[in-house]
């Protein structure tokens, strides 16, 4: 069978050096335009190859795919995924093959082409999943650290429990947006650390979270967990996530059954989920984990991946500014481990369902992930290229969050999550 993931595979179609969608990568969006509903895409190059029409062409016919082409005529990527693993190798591979330079099957069929084929500028990316469930979980060591020594006992900085078990909580899914929707700043209870009571008002420590969040694969039973050495076969891909959080709101409302409102007035996702399969030959090592963990969570292997992420800040008509450099790899619990933990006690999963890493902060300053960890806690504002400075993002910011894997000449990339902060409605 031929290896989709081969670094000297090249397409047909002209694809700069460097680019974030390769053949080699092929993820999938939901993508729509005015004359085509929402559908199923696969990103290749700058251009969208569209699955339905590729489904109506004939070109699956021989795949068995269930229910095509309308599978591929969906508002998100769920009913895709509920097909199984099985079917997204079967339909990425045929992808790669279609795309192949020395392949002219729909090449050569100009029909198909102009059909099939819709540049990426002309198209409207929706959320690639519906997700009816959302996890965060609090995974980098040095995150979770930073916010010990900031806010806890800096000789004790981490909770007894965080290298026992993969932390998390609940989120709110309605509230996830895809890249490029404006976020309204939120309003709350907020308490100066001087002041006798609360007020109420929009949030003044407004931030973003560097996150990658893997979209659930399988849909499982109540009461069936899933052994660590499955837990992988459960997950379709990955995307970039921004988890907006108010930090004032945040730690006003603080209680030991996890965030609220200071994180569920918003939280970005990027629109192109990048399989699991692409993201093979970038497995890493993760950090060794002491104490080891308990057995049900002692993995052998790679399960980490290297994937490096960068955070840029714009102000309204000002330059961007790179404000942060991290990567994957640093995270302490893997996503299997994460996953496994999930379902310990018989939580049962659903295709579609979104699992965020947690902000994703490595060793050196500039890797922090999050403005509170950059600015330590406003203390030590942060340089803007257009002579600004920032303890927090204010209205009229631009984040925008990017990630890639590189090695042996292959670029895989996730593309961007973007969104700009907008003033808060009044109550």
């Amino acid at each position: 069978m031929p290896n989709p993931n081969n670094p000297a595979l090249h397409s047909w179609i002209d694809i700069p050096a460097g680019h974030d969608f390769p053949i080699q990568n092929l993820p999938f969006g939901i993508f729509e335009t005015p004359e085509r509903g929402p559908r199923v895409g696969v990103a290749i190059g700058d251009y969208v190859l569209d699955l339905y029409a590729v489904s109506q062409f004939g070109f699956f016919e021989d795949l068995d795919i269930p229910s095509q082409p309308k599978v591929f005529r969906r508002p998100s990527l769920n009913a895709f995924i509920r097909l199984g693993r099985p079917t997204w190798q079967a339909v990425r591979l045929r992808v790669s093959e279609l795309l192949r330079h020395d392949n002219g099957t729909l090449r050569d069929n100009e029909e198909a082409v102009r059909t099939c084929l819709v540049r990426q500028r002309e198209v409207q990316m929706r959320r690639p999943v519906k997700p009816a469930n959302y996890t965060d979980f609090y995974s980098s060591i040095e995150h979770a650290t930073n916010v010990g020594i900031m806010f806890r006992d800096p000789a004790n900085a981490l909770l007894p429990n965080w290298r026992h078990i993969p932390i998390g909580y609940h989120g709110r899914a309605s509230s996830i947006v895809v890249s490029g929707t404006d976020i309204r700043r939120p309003n709350g209870q907020r308490k100066a650390p001087d002041a006798a009571a609360p007020t109420f008002g929009p949030s003044q420590q407004l931030d973003f979270e560097l996150e990658v969040a893997f979209v659930g694969g399988q849909d499982t039973e109540l009461g069936h967990p899933v052994p660590l050495q499955y837990a992988e076969e459960h997950i379709f891909g990955l995307v970039l996530f921004n988890d907006w959080s108010a930090r004032d709101i945040q730690s006003w409302e603080y209680v030991p059954l996890g965030p609220f409102l200071g994180k569920s007035f918003g939280s970005s996702v990027s629109p192109w989920v990048v399989t699991l399969d692409a993201l093979e030959p970038f497995r890493v090592p993760g950090p060794v984990q002491e104490p080891e963990p308990l057995l049900y969570l002692r993995q052998t292997g790679e399960h980490n991946f290297d994937i490096n992420l960068e955070v840029t800040i714009q102000p309204a008509g000002g330059p961007e500014t790179v404000v942060c450099e991290s990567n994957f790899q640093y995270m302490y619990w893997s996503m299997a481990q994460q996953l496994t933990h999930q379902t310990s006690n018989g939580c049962n999963l659903q295709a579609g369902d979104l699992y965020a890493s947690g902000t994703i902060s490595g060793h050196t300053p500039d890797s922090f992930g999050s403005m509170l960890e950059l600015a330590w806690k406003g203390t030590k504002p942060l340089p803007l290229a257009d002579g600004t400075e920032r303890k927090f993002i204010q209205d009229g910011d631009t984040v925008t969050m990017r990630g890639y894997c590189e090695k042996d000449g292959l670029r895989i990339g996730f593309g961007e999550v973007r969104g700009t902060v907008l003033p808060a409605t009044p109550l």
